[in-house]
């Protein structure tokens, strides 16, 4: 380091004597004229400064700013996905297996294979047993319609081919995990396109839907389709959010809000009870939404929910960021929850706090604990996380949109505008579950004119926020491609921080259908965290697994409490074993929570206006209203 820095001392010594020095001159002599100063981009490069110079190229700025305008115009077009990244996955597939004989013999072998199961199946007359049957969650053949002739043998010949293509993009030697993952994922997306469930004289659902209506169901999906497109370029959110607004309709559990700063409004609910547990709960949503899917209709909302148990209970509702916030960072948002935490203590003092997090949330309070605990701040009493990741190193599907392509991509993107446009992550999200989301929706709003009707839950998804751009560059750099906040390396306050330092006892929770924190990963907090760990596995996607009131039909979870110091289970060892439960999480949660407090007492006032705490106006507040 010594002899880097003299090294660059004399750099700088050198330019120095390169420039023409002013000559000292005297009131009553001739004005002199200025020697030119040196400049790198007109004058020779002195060898001795070799690429230091051409760093302050003015040119290098030019051309920079070229790269980052032309990605940037490119990956609007591209909703953000890197057609960069994945073309090198393809030539990395297409280049391994053109040097595999064997494996292109094994796929020969298999289409011949495959086309004499057809032409079995082909050959028979009547209902005949299909030759293959369509993957557990795939529902697009269901119908009795597929099973008459000839489009029973429609839907097998595409599984076939599905199915091959699955062969010829996996198990491919040579190749990594991932760029195989990339590769099927690709071609995917293909076949989900070219399904025959998705045109009309392919589909007999929609054919006989036409004959029955003459027509009419192909005009309805035509209006529906015009007003979707009118919607999406004006900027207006779907049909029928109307009906779902925070406030009024969703939202709607009583509060104020008793602290703002420019990322947060923080909302304290109004107690339901005579007494409350003497530790308040706050809980840190995902700022990729808006807060209140933790508080949507009154039946399904958690924090009305905890409040009717007797909890105390705090939400963060996150500022909606604009191009003036792109460079807030990490950093900010961590600052931010310390905020929100001394906050809720001037309001309930010399407590502890049972600290929430859901999803995004969920990580960034976990990073904010191991500060705490490295600090030996010791305010949170518990900790739980809904559908949280600490570790990303399998993020699922999710990880084909993360690598330094995509990354640098987006980055180009975030830097043009300032922040990540919610339509552009909707667009990733999307693709991950496109026969579900995309596909689908298409066959019965557009061919069958049966568009879904609103809820609750549709609406709060369509309500999304944007990213800051710095803050976004940094989650994916320091969490998904570097994976720091597990291993001890992603810094707080420019010192590292460590999730085994805490202590407090932890309850996570997962879905089992979860596509963006599968539960394998989000299970991982058995091997990063030394403290009680209570785990749940629950029925439902990342977002309909949590909102799990009581009484929602077809629920159930695993549940099991593994001390500190015990041995550690493998998850689908665990899964085969944890015994199935039927019904709702959330009581689990609130017998879990009232089993850490230390007992009840008198409900806390709402807000604390001697200590910087006083309402600042009704709940839901104002930042959840920003577009």
């Amino acid at each position: 380091m010594a002899q880097s820095n003299k090294k660059r001392k004399a750099q700088k010594s050198n330019v120095a004597q390169m420039r023409p020095r002013p000559e000292a001159t005297d009131k009553n002599s001739p004005p002199r004229i200025k020697a030119p100063e040196f400049d790198p981009s007109k004058e020779p490069i002195p060898p001795e400064l070799g690429l230091h110079c051409d760093r302050v190229r003015p040119d290098n700025f030019s051309t920079q700013s070229l790269d980052r305008a032309l990605k940037a115009q490119l990956a609007r077009l591209t909703m953000g996905v890197t057609p960069f990244g994945l073309s090198t996955s393809i030539f990395n597939w297409w280049i391994h297996l053109a040097s595999s004989p064997g494996k292109q013999v094994q796929l020969m072998e298999k289409a011949a294979r495959k086309a004499a199961r057809f032409a079995i199946a082909s050959g028979q007359q009547g209902r005949a047993t299909p030759c293959i049957l369509p993957l557990e969650h795939d529902k697009r053949f269901d119908a009795s319609e597929w099973q008459q002739w000839p489009y029973n043998l429609i839907y097998q010949n595409f599984l076939l081919t599905q199915q091959w293509w699955y062969n010829a993009t996996n198990d491919i030697d040579g190749m990594s995990r991932r760029d195989e993952q990339v590769v099927s994922f690709i071609t995917r997306q293909i076949l989900d396109m070219m399904s025959p469930s998705n045109r009309l004289w392919t589909n007999p659902e929609v054919i006989a839907q036409t004959v029955k209506e003459d027509g009419a169901n192909l005009v309805r999906g035509w209006q529906s389709l015009i007003e979707d497109l009118e919607r999406t370029i004006s900027g207006q959110p779907a049909v029928g959010s109307e009906d779902y607004l925070p406030g009024r309709d969703v939202a709607v559990t009583p509060g104020k809000v008793v602290f703002r700063s420019h990322l947060l409004e923080l909302i304290q609910y109004a107690p339901q009870t005579d007494a409350v547990t003497s530790e308040p709960i706050m809980i840190v949503p995902a700022w990729i939404m808006k807060y209140y899917i933790l508080d949507l209709s009154p039946h399904n909302s958690l924090v009305r929910y905890l409040v009717e148990k007797g909890f105390t209970v705090f939400m963060i509702s996150w500022r909606n960021p604009d191009a003036q916030d792109r460079d807030l960072g990490m950093s900010d948002y961590l600052n931010a929850v310390g905020e929100a935490l001394d906050a809720v203590n001037r309001i309930v003092p010399d407590m502890p706090i049972h600290g929430v997090g859901y999803c995004l949330g969920g990580t960034l309070l976990s990073a904010k604990a191991a500060q705490m605990a490295r600090d030996h701040d010791d305010r949170l009493k518990t900790l739980s996380l809904l559908a949280a990741q600490i570790d990303f190193k399998d993020p699922g599907e999710l990880q084909l949109f993360i690598s330094e392509s995509e990354v640098s991509f987006l980055e180009h993107m975030m830097w043009d505008q300032g922040y990540l446009d919610t339509k552009q992550m909707a667009g990733a999200f999307q693709l991950l579950r496109s026969s579900d989301l995309i596909w689908s929706r298409y066959v019965h709003e557009f061919l069958m004119g049966k568009p879904q009707p609103m809820f609750d839950l549709m609406a709060w998804n369509a309500d999304a926020t944007r990213m800051p751009y710095k803050m976004h560059s940094e989650y994916l750099r320091s969490f998904y491609l570097n994976n720091e906040l597990s291993q001890g390396q992603y810094q707080v306050g420019g010192r590292p921080v460590a999730v085994t330092d805490i202590s407090a006892p932890v309850f996570g929770v997962s879905t089992t259908g979860d596509h963006v924190a599968p539960w394998q990963s989000v299970y991982k907090i058995h091997l990063l965290m030394d403290t009680d760990v209570t785990f749940v596995l629950t029925s439902g996607g990342h977002n309909a697994g949590i909102v799990s009131e009581p009484g929602h039909a077809g629920r159930s979870y695993q549940i099991t409490a593994t001390p500190d110091g015990a041995n550690y289970v493998a998850p689908e060892d665990w899964r085969a074993n944890a015994p199935l439960e039927e019904g709702s999480w959330w009581p689990e949660l609130v017998t879990w929570l009232r089993g850490h407090s230390s007992g009840t007492g008198k409900p806390p006032q709402m807000g604390s206006g001697k200590s910087g705490a006083a309402p600042l106006g009704d709940a839901p507040g104002t930042y959840v209203f920003q577009r």
